[in-house]
């Protein structure tokens, strides 16, 4: 693990929060197509997964993933276009941010640590 500054941020949408962990949730269910493969890869149990989820659609209004029951296709999940489109604004956001900030952490990670 990197001892570089990087740069973290939530955004508010009316009394909740979205954040990293809920985007990399979203864009795990993306490529997988599954919320239990989108928890796996995040180290997180199913139960925790569908409790972000509750908490995204609390924020949106609407919900942002769209589920099939198991079967013989086996079932799936996918986004939304709401859960699209709020994880689209929040990579575009976090790319500008990213551009932005990146002298400032550049300098950050050349400080002497010990404050000299």
């Amino acid at each position: 693990m990197s001892d570089a500054p990087r740069l973290w941020f939530q955004i508010r949408i009316g009394e909740g929060r979205f954040g990293p962990g809920k985007a990399e949730l979203l864009a795990h269910i993306r490529d997988t197509g599954s919320i239990s493969a989108a928890a796996r890869a995040m180290s997180m149990s199913y139960r925790r997964a569908w409790t972000l989820l509750d908490a995204v659609n609390a924020l949106t209004g609407v919900p942002v993933v769209e589920t099939e029951r198991g079967g013989a296709s086996g079932g799936g999940a996918k986004l939304t276009p709401r859960g699209e489109a709020l994880l689209a604004a929040y990579e575009q956001l976090r790319a500008a941010l990213d551009v932005t900030a990146a002298s400032t952490l550049r300098d950050l990670a050349a400080m002497d640590p010990a404050g000299e």
